[in-house]
């Protein structure tokens, strides 16, 4: 167990965690945090390429269900969410979706040239797919009195980082979904979050050209000359989806060593 966990703190807990590609995702730092303080999670998974390795981790922390998902499908989509309230018998406390997709091609040129199938495609899977999952989730939460949803963010929704592109077009359109979902959710004790972390080494992060120099630049101007790990994320997740943070809805916390603050 890390040092830092709070031991027993989602004893009892049921939640699903979608955007698991593998060890080092930032999905799967959040889902470890969140077993090794109790909770029973339930996994999806996108393709056969990569259900061998979400099955593997799963599996080490006891998860009682794994299955595939395709965000864009409605269908789909229920029936997953069908399937983890029969897993957890009809509750669900935790969602965790950290779900994002834009072509390669369209993180490497001008945004100007994205072609509109492509700009729809990065909002459906990186924006609307939030919306659909809490819908689903909803009513899973309510019978157990509330529940958190938590999303994952970067500052290119807010401002322009060059060749972020289209993905910082659908950022901003999650931004500001998790703010109408807090409002609609709210009255159903049911919260609604984002973490903006800074860049950290995952698969998804290798499709975006000049990562490593978003690396250099936010160690070089960040208050705290670093970068981060998957890990600083699952702490503050942890935090996010946990009763301490049981007033805090609506909100984005930034996980960047303070990058988000500087002008400069």
């Amino acid at each position: 167990m890390l040092a830092s966990a709070v031991a027993g703190r989602f004893s009892g807990k049921h939640g699903l965690v979608l955007g698991v590609a593998n060890k080092r995702s930032i999905a799967w730092a959040i889902a470890r945090r969140l077993a090794e303080e109790g909770a029973t999670l339930a996994f999806t998974f996108q393709g056969e390429r990569i259900e061998g390795a979400v099955r593997e981790l799963a599996a080490s922390v006891g998860s009682p269900l794994v299955t595939a998902c395709d965000v864009r499908s409605d269908e789909d989509l229920e029936r997953v969410f069908a399937e983890v309230a029969e897993a957890f018998g009809g509750g669900l406390d935790l969602l965790v979706h950290s779900v994002a997709f834009a072509a390669a091609e369209d993180l490497a040129g001008r945004f100007t040239d994205t072609p509109r199938e492509r700009f729809w495609l990065a909002l459906d899977v990186s924006a609307y797919s939030l919306v659909a999952c809490a819908r689903a989730a909803e009513p899973l939460m309510a019978t157990r009195g509330g529940g958190a949803i938590l999303t994952m963010t970067y500052l290119g929704g807010e401002r322009a980082v060059p060749r972020y592109n289209v993905m910082g077009v659908a950022k901003a359109a999650l931004d500001a979904s998790v703010r109408y979902l807090a409002w609609d959710l709210g009255s159903k004790n049911i919260r609604v979050n984002a973490i903006s972390a800074g860049p950290v080494r995952t698969l998804a992060a290798r499709s975006i050209a000049g990562f490593p120099t978003m690396e250099a630049i936010v160690e070089e101007r960040s208050p705290l000359h670093r970068n981060i790990e998957a890990d600083d994320v699952a702490a503050a997740a942890a935090y996010l989806l946990s009763e301490e943070a049981r007033n805090v809805t609506a909100t984005t916390l930034y996980v960047d060593a303070g990058y988000h603050a500087m002008g400069m």
